[in-house]
């Protein structure tokens, strides 16, 4: 794997790629809760497509880098022995729901803050707070005395090459491919803005596990004499992820003076997509100032926030982190966890829907 670049080299490659993911999210609506959202409301699968065109390349686009030796995909936080079955559906539909009432993932949160939205900007505050709560706090308590407890051990891995017994190639192949098939089946699809969303958001994944997996990757740390992954939280190859890095980055700023704390990886790449975002909503003058409508409206989103921040961390990813990034390594848990998003997702919007019919 050779030698690891500069820590900086990392982050500001984090925050370019986060940046690229900001604008395209902002400019195609690149949005996984409006995808769900778009089918059960009108019957209408184009967002959902750009989502799973953005899964297709980010595994097509992985295993590449895992066949060619770049990275090694084992070496990510989702492909674990320890499958939390519990946790992956408990944090998924918790997540689920949360990203309906808050109008929006955590990556859409971000990006609507560049957007000048200041319902996002408080989503975001107790989103980070919730997580943070939920890493380290009283809900981490509950997170591992309870939920991970329901815990499966599978010594091999818990990818679903291993579990199938099948080469990476060939399942990455498979199940990439049966996406792009379903992806491209519709002529009405290939618009400029789907294609942008889907190719570059799937790219982008596949571009941060090639940074922090590649570039970042220490064979042998002088300090301690293990490998190591520059720059990340986890210690691990990360790529995009939403909810945690919303934790590290209020921890940052709270305490800046503790020389322990540093820029990370997953940081960078936030700050990234805000500016990204920004600077796409004032090119196109779609910059806009917003704010809550109403105390119901409100509500909503502040207990979207913490259904989020508490959902992403237990499921170990959002809809981008796991549904995306999670998928790219093929772990039976992203799976899981995607599955728990859109039945969260799903019964929050048609909750939402009966509420509205009883109100007429």
């Amino acid at each position: 794997m050779g030698h690891a670049v500069s820590a900086n080299t990392v982050l500001w490659l984090a925050f370019a790629l986060g940046g690229v993911f900001g604008a395209v999210g902002n400019r195609s609506h690149f949005c996984t809760m409006g995808a769900v959202a778009d089918i059960v409301n009108m019957g209408d699968w184009s967002r959902m497509r750009m989502w799973l065109l953005a899964i297709a390349l980010a595994i097509l686009g992985s295993a590449a880098l895992h066949a060619t030796g770049q990275i090694d995909l084992g070496k990510s936080i989702y492909r674990t022995p320890n499958f939390i079955w519990l946790s992956y559906l408990v944090g998924g539909l918790c997540f689920g729901v949360g990203m309906v009432l808050a109008s929006g993932c955590a990556g859409k949160t971000l990006i609507r803050i560049g957007g000048g939205n200041l319902k996002s900007l408080i989503v975001f505050l107790v989103l980070g707070i919730v997580a943070y709560m939920t890493i380290r706090g009283v809900l981490g308590v509950f997170r591992v005395n309870v939920l991970e407890r329901a815990t499966i051990h599978l010594p091999g891995g818990q990818d679903l090459p291993t579990l199938l017994g099948a080469s990476h190639a060939a399942c990455a192949l498979a199940i990439g491919g049966g996406l792009l098939l379903f992806v491209f089946a519709r002529r009405d699809f290939l618009t400029f803005d789907n294609l942008l969303g889907g190719i570059a958001t799937g790219l982008v994944v596949v571009g941060g596990w090639y940074v922090s997996g590649h570039l970042g990757y220490l064979a042998e740390d002088p300090n301690t004499l293990q490998e190591a992954f520059i720059a990340t939280n986890s210690g691990r190859m990360e790529s995009f992820t939403f909810v945690a890095p919303q934790a590290y980055g209020l921890e940052l700023l709270m305490l800046w003076s503790d020389s322990s704390r540093k820029m990370s990886f997953a940081i960078a790449g936030m700050l990234g997509v805000v500016a990204g975002s920004m600077a796409d909503a004032l090119l196109s003058r779609r910059f806009r100032w917003e704010g809550f409508r109403d105390i119901e409206d409100t509500a909503n989103h502040l207990v979207g926030a913490a259904l989020m921040g508490f959902g992403g961390v237990v499921a170990t990813g959002c809809t981008i982190g796991q549904g995306v990034t999670g998928l790219s390594t093929l772990a039976a848990g992203s799976f899981l966890a995607f599955a728990a998003f859109i039945a969260g997702a799903v019964a929050a919007i048609k909750y939402q829907t009966w509420k509205m019919m009883r109100e007429v």
